[in-house]
């Protein structure tokens, strides 16, 4: 790994599974800086002219490349907005890994708004890997607040795995999407609170043309006072598909809000939603219990198993 310290480390470790320098195209930030930047043959990468971010371009017909983006903050206080925009060529198939990790043990906010623009052309297919986490015993809090829009041209394919599993005291994510002809939206998210934690999850997608199709999963469990909401909205203008559902798991005094939408603008729209909230049910608990778990292994057993 390049100059970072062992919190650092571990923070990249968590966000993007990092335990040296990646293979391919990267650019690492750490408090404020990029601290290792490489580009390939295929794999362009540079920074924005007023120094608020990056440019990532990558060829047409470009296989089995990976691109790491992710950001670690190690300091209090510490507050940053950056904008990262993609190019993906045509017919290329990539993977992307982003994420930001905070680790914050002083007494003011830490915070990391960051916002990414896919831009895929023609038969471009990206798998985007964004994980959240922070951790810390300071009273300063760990904000993130994400801005994804993904524009994707005829046959491109987008599957996003979205995961905030631990540590983030607020976080307001909000993801635009536009939808081309025979294009395909896959999102899965995974979100676990605790403690007074705020979560939400915006999601608004357009499916533009016919032939088009997105499908937007969350998976959430909301524990002691934390809060959550998912606003998912899914617009239908030409024959298309759409699915979107939300399934959570309240425990003790968390509160969860589902606000799953559909807009269906052509006959030949066939748009779906579901939403479902409910606790553990307790023979699922009882079954783990007589296997020599305890109630509390038990529970973390079947969270585990959920959000997988």
């Amino acid at each position: 790994m390049l100059k970072v310290d062992e919190i650092q480390k571990r923070l990249f470790k968590e966000v993007a599974e990092l335990h040296d320098i990646p293979m391919g195209a990267y650019n690492l930030r750490a408090n404020g800086k990029a601290i290792g930047r490489n580009s390939t043959a295929n794999v362009e990468i540079t920074g924005k002219e007023d120094g608020s971010g990056i440019d990532i371009r990558i060829k047409p017909d470009t296989k089995n490349e990976s691109v790491h983006i992710p950001v670690v903050l190690s300091e209090s206080g510490l507050e940053e907005v950056v904008y990262n925009d993609f190019y993906v060529g045509a017919d290329s198939d990539v993977v992307i890994v982003a994420g930001c990790g905070i680790d914050n043990c002083g007494g003011k906010d830490s915070r990391h708004d960051g916002v990414h623009r896919f831009f895929l052309e023609k038969g471009a297919k990206v798998r985007y890997v964004e994980k959240h986490y922070g951790s810390g015993d300071g009273d300063g809090k760990r904000i993130l607040n994400p801005v994804t829009e993904v524009y994707m041209d005829e046959n491109s394919q987008m599957e996003m795995q979205m995961e905030q599993i631990k540590g983030v005291d607020s976080t307001n994510r909000m993801t635009l999407a536009e939808v081309g002809k025979n294009a395909k939206l896959i999102v899965k998210e995974r979100l676990m609170t605790h403690g007074v934690q705020n979560a939400v999850s915006g999601y608004k997608v357009t499916i533009k043309e016919e032939g088009g199709s997105a499908d937007v999963v969350s998976r959430s469990v909301a524990r002691d006072s934390s809060y959550q909401k998912f606003d998912a909205c899914i617009i239908g203008n030409a024959p298309c598909h759409g699915h979107t559902e939300c399934d959570s798991i309240i425990m003790d005094q968390g509160r969860i809000l589902a606000v799953p939408s559909l807009e269906a603008n052509d006959v030949d729209a066939e748009l779906f939603h579901e939403a479902a909230i409910g606790k553990i049910a307790g023979e699922q608990l009882i079954k783990l219990m007589t296997l020599g778990l305890t109630e509390q292994e038990a529970e973390e057993q079947i969270i585990n198993g959920f959000l997988k």
